[in-house]
């Protein structure tokens, strides 16, 4: 395992973004953020079949977000703009790809797309992933149709396992062909990923910097 800082990191400071651990007074903004993003969102997200809902829904989903991160089970963050007073999206490092591995799901507000902020978040998220958490692998999962995505991962230099036929499904009630990405610890020093993330910040849960 690659050896890793004390973490895991609660918020991490990029020049255009701040991904952060979600808290309750958050609810709002991560409500106003789905709200106005489900069309934008349908075809990739399955969770969006279960939206919109109450407010109460969402500061039950961030305590438990929350509840999650402390645990150290997994790790939701929320893509604020550098004021943190806008949701622009969400991310996160999920175990759900094996051992001594995390997955790095996204996505963003339609008005924040196509500005490269997918990209700078799933950088940062490698490097947080590799030197904080001490991972040897990070995948990156998506729809064969979801070219986006798929940039992504291809830009930061990402390699393509493979595609997984119908395993993925969608909110619209398809079971997608899914493609894998993956991004190996001794790979990751000459990738575009670590140029992008060379100068991020990450704080602990008491705010000391771990990078």
């Amino acid at each position: 395992m690659t050896t890793s800082v004390p973490g895991p990191a609660y918020r991490i400071v990029m020049p255009r973004l701040v991904l952060r651990c979600w808290n309750p007074p958050d609810a709002p903004l991560l409500k106003a953020a789905i709200d106005a993003n489900l069309e934008h969102l349908y075809p990739w997200m399955p969770w969006v079949n279960h939206e919109p809902t109450d407010l109460q829904v969402k500061i039950e989903t961030t305590r438990r977000f929350r509840s999650e991160f402390d645990a150290g089970r997994q790790f939701v963050y929320g893509i604020f703009n550098p004021e943190e007073t806008e949701v622009w999206g969400g991310t996160g490092l999920h175990p759900r790809v094996g051992d001594d591995g995390l997955e790095i799901g996204y996505w963003m507000h339609k008005d924040q797309a196509r500005k490269g902020l997918a990209t700078e978040t799933a950088a940062a998220l490698t490097r947080v992933a590799l030197e904080v958490n001490g991972m040897r692998r990070i995948e990156i999962h998506c729809a064969l149709e979801n070219e986006p995505s798929a940039g992504v991962a291809r830009k930061l230099g990402y390699h393509l396992d493979g595609a997984l036929r119908k395993r993925l499904k969608t909110a619209d009630d398809l079971v997608r062909d899914e493609m894998v990405w993956t991004m190996l610890a001794d790979e990751y020093p000459g990738s575009v990923a670590a140029t992008l993330a060379a100068n991020i910040e990450a704080y602990d849960a008491i705010g000391r910097r771990i990078l």
